[in-house]
């Protein structure tokens, strides 16, 4: 028989008004359109700042985040980033959600866990593989996988079949801990199907459920690991041109949004 996991009382169900620190707008919060992208990185929010149009150096600090604002009466976008790590994330998220943002798309950086997924590939995330601490306070039960919002998912596919990108769909692995992607837990999420791995997207689609708005993500191959021997590929055009396609498909989808 199957163990039944150990649920403390105090996670048994969970109410969207009871915590003590909540998200909200403030006097001096902008107000945002219903559109928001995230970028996990320095180098895609700089690249996005451009191809959305937003000036540099006009932001507002957001934590330790840049946030980019256009005219939400117009129905702009934002854009904020980095975010590195699903806590933080999370924090970002929440924030955006509570100064008006209802369609989200993140863009991160995966490694491969998948001997058909190659560096500069771009994943388009059908479901994310819950191995971090966040999406547990979000949720009264033992889900294991996190899913994006089928309308935004679809966008996305859409948008790099009309760009004739290639991609990849499937799970993603998000896990807190870099330094212990061992040979045993890839093997074992392999089996599970994920293509590949990083720190964020399941706590950003556990979270979007919770707070009844849509969000989808990106992923650009950034390094392999199906091999079990660590491959960075940070430094080759591959995983540059995949970077800029993906930049661009998320302008073009938000665009549309």
């Amino acid at each position: 028989r199957q163990k039944k996991l150990f649920c403390p009382r105090w996670m048994m169900r969970v109410n969207r008004e009871d915590a003590i620190i909540f998200p909200k707008r403030g006097k001096g919060s902008p107000r945002l359109g219903p559109v928001a992208v995230i970028a996990g990185t320095e180098p895609d929010l700089s690249q996005l700042c451009k191809l959305l149009g937003f000036n540099s150096n006009a932001y507002r600090r957001l934590f330790t985040s840049r946030l980019y604002v256009a005219d939400a009466a117009a129905g702009g976008i934002s854009l904020t980033g980095p975010a590195v790590g699903a806590p933080y994330a999370v924090m970002l998220l929440e924030m955006l959600i509570a100064w008006g943002a209802k369609k989200l798309i993140f863009l991160g950086w995966c490694g491969s866990i998948s001997e058909k997924v190659k560096t500069g590939d771009i994943v388009v995330v059908t479901s994310a593989i819950i191995d971090e601490g966040t999406s547990r306070h979000y949720q009264d039960n033992d889900a294991r996988r996190s899913h994006p919002a089928k309308s935004l998912l679809a966008a996305l596919d859409n948008a790099l079949r009309q760009k004739q990108v290639n991609f990849h769909k499937g799970a993603i692995w998000t896990t807190d801990a870099v330094y212990r992607e061992t040979g045993e837990k890839v093997k074992r999420l392999q089996r599970q199907k994920a293509i590949g791995v990083e720190m964020e997207i399941s706590s950003l689609f556990t979270v979007a459920k919770f707070r009844g708005i849509d969000v989808a993500a990106l992923a650009v191959v950034s390094d392999e690991l199906a091999s079990f021997k660590w491959r960075p590929g940070f430094k080759t055009d591959e995983f540059k041109h995949g970077r800029m396609a993906a930049c661009t498909v998320i302008k073009d989808v938000c665009r549309k949004l």
